[in-house]
């Protein structure tokens, strides 16, 4: 569990915040001029079923918990980063050639145990994928192409909100300010989040005996980030190619 905690600590902070109402709530004098994005990889079918149904078992013991769907779709973060709105074709121009480099439509992804991050007696619960040189150097590169439109950081002006989610806690808007270093390079720890339960069921979970299985992405997309890192509202996609 170590290895994770440093990885996932903030959603569990975000969570406190949450249920504390420690959150930034967007106001109408706020900026958008900066966009909170997500830049991620789409999984193929052997992955999304796998999550939506551990997301379902979760939901049967949690009902509070976020349902995988379309607001919420299953993927592996690759890059969060705030850009600059008015430079957002030039992010997708960018992203598109690292796309064309890399074709990670050919990569074998190995996806081999639960995991969740603990707070009081709730867990936020995930799939962990191996990393692999392929991913790393992915990422790095994506780095470099989108760095000359970045921004060191954002407001929650810069994040969906909805009526039913009006808020962006500060520890999400911090971990998108410092993805890049923490969650890069030999940091970067891939993973597709599942959803919430309770830390009892959780543990019970993670002693069943979890079969090992590999999946290839199938897509690559922008996101526009919500509150606690969610992917929210596609703002670009790319189909894989060979």
């Amino acid at each position: 569990m170590n290895r994770y905690v440093k990885v996932f600590a903030i959603l569990s902070v975000g969570l406190l915040a949450l249920l504390l109402g420690i959150v930034h709530p967007v106001t109408a004098n706020e900026s958008s001029s900066v966009t909170a994005i997500d830049i991620l990889l789409e999984p193929d079918a052997a992955m999304v079923n796998r999550a939506e149904t551990a997301n379902q078992r979760l939901l049967k013991e949690f009902p509070k918990g976020f349902v995988l769907g379309k607001t919420h779709h299953p993927h592996i973060s690759c890059l969060q980063r705030y850009v600059r709105t008015a430079d957002l074709d030039k992010v997708y121009a960018a992203v598109g050639k690292v796309l064309a480099e890399e074709k990670p439509i050919g990569w074998k992804l190995k996806a081999y145990r639960y995991y969740y991050l603990p707070w009081k007696d709730v867990g936020l619960a995930g799939i962990v994928i191996e990393p692999t040189d392929d991913l790393i150097r992915y990422q790095k590169k994506l780095i470099d192409a989108v760095a000359p439109f970045t921004v060191e950081t954002g407001t929650a002006a810069a994040y969906v909100t909805t009526k039913e989610d009006p808020d962006i806690n500060q520890p999400t808007i911090d971990y998108v300010k410092d993805f890049v270093p923490n969650e890069t390079g030999k940091k970067f720890n891939p993973h597709v989040t599942i959803g919430l339960a309770s830390e009892d069921y959780l543990k019970k979970m993670l002693e069943e005996k979890f079969e090992p299985f590999t999946f290839s992405p199938v897509g690559a997309s922008v996101y526009h980030l919500g509150n606690f890192g969610t992917a929210r509202t596609k703002l670009k996609s790319w189909e894989l190619k060979p």
